[in-house]
């Protein structure tokens, strides 16, 4: 009998198990993994982003998000990601904006509201730096 191989998800488990735990390099090279493994997992690549995004790694993450995009399109999930991204840059109109346009598709997602909030208080902190 003819055995079909069938590609593991361990890494994309791998992945997500050491994001959660703040451990965002070793994520994202699980991350890389489960990409190369499974190229149109839109979660994998995600994940991916996300990674970067967290060890600083913004070219890389806006090349996954791009990924993710032509995969699944432009969703509420991967706009609040890349308002996140912004944010984390120090980016606030574009962080803004996505956030904004993640808002007005689902407006009782309590993570984007957290991130507009957030985003408001950042805002509010750099008004004040340079005031003083």
């Amino acid at each position: 009998a003819e055995v079909k191989y069938y590609p593991s998800d361990e890494p994309l488990k791998l992945a997500l198990e050491h994001f959660n735990r703040g451990h965002f390099g070793i994520a994202a090279r699980y991350f890389e993994d489960a990409t190369t493994q499974a190229p149109k997992d839109a979660t994998a690549w995600v994940g991916l982003a996300a990674s970067y995004d967290r060890i600083g790694r913004f070219d890389l993450a806006d090349r996954a998000y791009k990924q993710a995009i032509k995969l699944v399109g432009e969703t509420t999930a991967i706009l609040n990601n890349e308002g996140y991204s912004y944010m984390l840059r120090g980016k606030l109109v574009d962080a803004r904006r996505k956030f904004l346009k993640a808002y007005e598709r689902d407006p009782q997602n309590p993570t984007i509201l957290n991130n507009l909030k957030l985003l408001d208080s950042s805002e509010r902190y750099l008004r004040r730096d340079n005031d003083s």
